[in-house]
């Protein structure tokens, strides 16, 4: 059987005294798309904060492959290939959408590339291109989360980390950003999504993960989870 991408092994993260992740393992094969869902503080995004190094873990193992990552220094998960995009888009609001997008390249080394992959994102965004040399700061919210996709995007990671992507967006602009989820999965980055919106979560992923309380409840294919009596009630509406 092939090594996941990304393997997680007995994790466990805690803030002071409050145990926020409790010894979950958790498996993304290249090429797919992987959700974790669940209640306000299952512990989602602190495991994404984990896997880029942005929390360190009390207990477990993070693989990249054949990298342990739990010894790595933020920067240098990144340069392992972990992209992330942080609940809240994290964009620099002082910067250009030009300048968000070039900062994220500054540890790649295939520099001839930069220019084709930029074109590959106004493509796909075709909004960021009109709005090149406009402030950050002074981007809608959906925008907002477009050069915050799009800068990851820039970084060319082998995976993606999404923490909430659809938060605070019209129904419109959410269906765009699935839409471009699955058009980045199909160029070949694997994905790792955290998201609110679980039936768009479960049609976006092949694979999911059901959080309660830092530990997993619930895990298979997602059209499974979607037809599953307790994941319907709690987070499908019936």
């Amino acid at each position: 059987m092939a090594t996941p991408l990304l393997s997680i092994r007995d994790l466990c993260v805690s803030y002071g005294n409050i145990s926020a992740v409790r010894g979950i393992s958790i498996d993304v094969e290249e090429g797919q798309i992987v959700t974790l869902i669940g209640a306000n503080g299952a512990g989602k995004s602190t495991t994404l904060r984990a896997i880029s190094g942005l929390v360190k873990q009390t207990t477990g193992s993070i693989k990249l492959r054949d990298t342990e990552l739990t010894a790595l220094a933020p920067h240098s998960i990144v340069e392992a290939g972990i992209a992330h995009v942080p609940e809240g888009r994290g964009i620099f609001a002082n910067l250009t959408v030009h300048e968000n997008l070039r900062l994220a390249t500054y540890c790649r080394k295939d520099r001839d590339k930069i220019p084709e992959d930029e074109e590959r994102v106004f493509s796909m965004f075709p909004r960021l291109k009109e709005r090149l040399w406009q402030l950050g700061g002074t981007l809608s919210g959906g925008e907002q989360q477009m050069l915050a996709v799009a800068r990851a995007l820039m970084m060319r990671g082998v995976i993606m980390l999404l923490d909430e992507p659809s938060m605070g967006l019209s129904p419109i602009l959410v269906q765009e950003i699935f839409k471009t989820i699955r058009e980045i999965n199909k160029y070949g980055t694997t994905v790792l999504l955290v998201e609110q919106n679980v039936n768009m979560a479960l049609k976006t992923a092949s694979y999911g993960y059901v959080l309660q309380t830092g530990e997993i409840a619930l895990q298979g294919p997602s059209e499974e989870l979607a037809d599953d009596p307790a994941v319907r009630a709690a987070y499908l509406g019936g």
